[in-house]
């Protein structure tokens, strides 16, 4: 491990304490070796006036929900130094009252909760105080021996902790541990089963100690040939597979939810340990994780519904065991899978949770491996673990999460989305909290959309098997569909029967109704174990009012009305839903320029504001119009409607 700091820009905040603070805070975000979202804290103490003019000593240390990756100087609660020194020296105190002296103790009401590891920041005498949970050491404390290991690492350098309970226990413990000792002999505490401690009065120096201290762990597991895993290659699994396990998951979890897959090379390797079953249920690489990934994942075999009913069974009976009768019941579902040969999966109800659960699963995988080389994977028994997964403070911060958005956890596919309705489309799914399969011919999709909700595939949607490489790296990426937008289509120039190209009329045929017979055909057994499973085709208004000329269109789309139908009778009983949508003078798509708009107006002797608005309603119809219409027909609103033609236009007298 390498220090990472720069002098140049570090002298940017030279004289500021706090942004120094942030700083250094960053340096250690960054690496994910040493903490992981939303782990670790930071605290500096600076002596400045109070609203009175008065001189007073404040820590500000690291906000509740703030990220040491991207921490700014908001996320920092400061609260009265002299205050938390004052708890520490009470003999007991519970978390809900650390929490409210705590607070009662800042200066700023509007700042972010102070860390549960506050008052131990408090005692430490120094400026600047660093805490991780550095891969490399946590992973020799959680071998058998582990206290050992460390003393022979670092000599009297470091302060062992024994593992206690985070908060005003931790803090308590290490508040009589260290009285009357000479903190400068000390390069920093090692906190058994949790993380490592620095401190300095200069900043650079605590930073440049805990890469020290993580490096001397790095170099012990190399020196006992305890390296990473090496990769391999496996099976893929069967995306069918993946949507049948994430429909079992979700109705354990109580409510749609995403599954990712891993099969990179160091997971396969992983997957085909000889007894990966046992060692991965012995528990997590820190107790702090336990909140986001369970104590263990479950392993799948061929029978998947016995694993998860076997793993449920496990999860009760470790409550059972644990529970002081003041503990509910959390869901029993897991958040992560071994598949042997293959890899494993994360589960989680959005993408960002997905992403945390599938870094930490990584992370989590290299230290067992390598602990294993160290004589056995031991992190922490079930009691302590029980005590930190229904710990109050834990819990408090699951239920500050709020409430849901209405397609949380559902798994849409959207066709036609670089630019127009599709687009649109994809914006308000996600909006809604879904994540979104983005298709389309143009390239651009793959960058088109910045958001981790969001895949941008280039697919041409006239190629059955392109499509089918598609859904799969969508169900790979995301679990499953659930439902479906059919945008894609072309508007072929404007041409009479009489002259119409045989290769422009079969292209309209094959985009405009082919390719959605295609799509809803491969999709159809995904949506089969979706959630609410239900599809959207976009129509036209030339279904029930064409226009001379648009035959190729007209016809097209009057064809895709009556697949939408069909697809209706013979999916409803699998309880699919199949709606279309007949948009009409949608004007702010690519194809409508200001000078085709000026030229269409000037054609009907109108402005281009009375051209937007040339309908029964006098408004003017959007592309986000149409999406948000979409995402209704996939909603709840019309979980009972099914075969529906609905249009939107602002009123069409033809179509009237």
């Amino acid at each position: 491990m390498k220090s990472i700091w720069k002098e140049n820009e570090a002298k940017k905040f030279k004289g500021n304490l706090l942004k120094l603070r942030v700083y250094t805070s960053q340096l250690l975000g960054k690496n994910e070796d040493l903490v992981m979202h939303g782990g670790g804290n930071t605290s500096v103490k600076i002596n400045e006036k109070n609203i009175f003019g008065e001189k007073e000593d404040i820590l500000y240390v690291k906000g509740s929900g703030w990220d040491l990756g991207t921490i700014e100087a908001a996320g920092f609660a400061p609260v009265k130094l002299k205050a938390l020194q004052q708890l520490a020296d009470l003999d007991s105190l519970t978390d809900v009252e650390m929490v409210k002296y705590q607070r009662m103790a800042m200066t700023d009401p509007a700042a972010p909760n102070p860390s549960v590891e506050a008052i131990l920041h408090a005692i430490i005498p120094y400026t600047f105080v660093d805490h991780t949970h550095a891969d490399a050491v946590v992973t020799v404390t959680n071998t058998p021996g582990g206290k050992e290991r460390i003393e022979e690492i670092y000599g009297e350098k470091i302060l062992i902790i024994p593992y206690v309970m985070p908060g005003f226990i931790l803090a308590k413990e290490i508040y009589n541990m260290t009285k009357g000792i000479d903190w400068d002999k000390l390069d920093g505490m090692i906190l058994m089963n949790h993380g490592v401690f620095t401190f300095h009065n200069d900043p650079k120096v605590s930073y440049e100690k805990m890469i020290a201290i993580v490096s001397k762990s790095e170099g012990y597991l190399k020196k006992q040939s305890a390296t990473p895993i090496k990769g391999t290659s496996g099976r893929k699994i069967n995306t069918l597979h993946i949507a049948d396990i994430r429909k079992q998951v979700s109705e354990i979890w109580g409510k749609p939810v995403l599954t990712r897959t891993d099969d990179s090379s160091e997971s396969v390797a992983f997957s085909n340990l000889p007894d990966v079953k046992k060692i991965v249920n012995r528990g997590p690489l820190t107790p702090d994780h336990i909140i986001q990934t369970k104590r263990t994942p479950v392993v799948v075999t061929n029978n998947f519904e016995k694993d998860l009913s076997d793993y449920v069974k496990d999860y009760l009976d470790y409550f059972d065991k644990n529970n002081t009768g003041e503990q509910t019941l959390l869901d029993q579902a897991p958040r992560w899978a071994i598949v042997p040969g293959s890899g494993s999966l994360s589960f989680g109800p959005t993408a960002k949770n997905l992403t945390i659960i599938e870094d930490i699963n990584r992370h989590t995988k290299k230290a067992i491996y390598q602990a294993e080389k160290l004589g056995g994977w031991k992190p922490l028994g079930k009691a302590d673990l029980f005590e930190m997964e229904y710990w109050s403070l834990e819990q408090a911060k699951l239920k500050k999460a709020g409430s849901s958005k209405p397609m949380e956890g559902k798994i849409a596919l959207v066709t036609g989305a670089a630019s127009g309705i599709g687009k649109a489309c994809v914006e308000s799914l996600v909006a809604a909290g879904a994540v979104v399969g983005a298709i389309d011919i143009d390239p651009s999709i793959r960058t088109t959309f910045k958001k981790k909700e969001i895949l941008g595939i280039q697919c041409d949607v006239t190629s059955e098997k392109q499509l089918r490489i598609t859904i799969e790296k969508i169900v790979a990426q995301f679990g499953g569909i659930d439902m479906i937008i059919s945008s894609a289509g072309i508007f072929p120039k404007s041409t009479r029967i009489e002259n119409m190209e045989t290769k422009l009329w079969e292209k309209s045929l094959e985009i405009n109704v082919s390719s959605h017979q295609k799509l809803i055909q491969l999709c159809v057994p995904y949506l089969k174990l979706g959630f609410d499973p239900s599809v959207v085709i976009i129509g036209s208004k030339n279904v029930a009012a064409p226009g001379p000329g648009a035959a190729a269109y007209s016809v097209a789309k009057a064809g895709l009305a009556q697949l939408g139908r069909v697809a209706a009778l013979e999916l409803g009983e699998n309880g699919i839903r199949v709606n279309t949508i007949h948009p009409n003078a949608v004007y702010d798509t690519a194809i409508w320029t200001d000078e085709v708009l000026k030229t269409r107006a000037k054609h009907y002797k109108l402005t281009v504001k009375e051209y937007k608005t040339n309908n029964v309603l006098k408004v003017e119809v959007t592309s986000k119009d149409v999406a948000d219409l979409a995402v209704s027909m996939l909603g709840k609103t019309f979980s009972k409607i099914t075969g529906a033609q609905v249009p939107i236009d602002g009123g069409n007298d033809r179509v009237i």
